[in-house]
């Protein structure tokens, strides 16, 4: 039986928060650039974010020390209303690896404690489709197609977006323009 891991990091919750963005859960330490929500250099989400915030997708990361800008990404964070999560609190890996595809959400993140915690934030977004379904199943919705939304009966709107990851196939500024009508969506861009 595969060990159950729980998730390293609390949830960034800024105060003014008016998004939540949602993976699924961190790949092994032994691929993290920081020890921060989406650590991995071969992930797209902070060449992304960098993309869209500040034109640049190198603009948060170090190749010099092979790190990213961890104190720039939280003021960035901050600064612009985005909270971050995983929907996995407990998992087990499967093969080993960080795929969504071998991954077993053990346990759940607890979605509405963390949005009591952020009153301002109407939007949550997933990367990715296992994160999605979580999502939906947590909240008694369907699944959003990939880039589009469903509104919960309370008027929480649920986003499903492409994943970071470099396995899913969608270039770095297709992925950016989805996550750029969230961000207008939700009033941080």
């Amino acid at each position: 039986m595969c060990e159950i891991e729980t998730h390293p990091w609390q949830p960034w919750l800024p105060a003014g928060a008016k998004v939540l963005i949602m993976g699924t859960f961190p790949p092994g330490a032994h691929r993290w650039a920081m020890d921060f929500y989406y650590p991995n250099p071969t992930n797209d989400f902070w060449k992304m974010i960098g993309l869209i915030f500040m034109g640049d997708p190198a603009a948060l990361y170090d190749p010099a020390a092979r790190r990213y800008r961890l104190p720039q990404i939280r003021e960035l964070l901050t600064e612009r209303g985005i909270a971050l999560s995983d929907t996995g609190y407990r998992i087990r890996r499967l093969k080993g690896n960080a795929s969504d595809k071998y991954l077993e959400i053990v346990e759940p993140v607890a979605l509405h404690e963390l949005l009591a915690r952020i009153p301002l934030c109407r939007n949550v977004a997933t990367t990715g489709e296992k994160a999605a379904g979580v999502v939906a199943s947590l909240t008694g919705t369907e699944i959003p197609a990939m880039g589009k939304s469903v509104t919960t009966p309370d008027g929480l709107t649920l986003w499903r977006m492409p994943s970071t990851s470099r396995a899913y196939p969608l270039a770095l500024e297709k992925k950016a323009e989805h996550y750029r009508r969230l961000f207008e969506a939700a009033g941080v861009l």
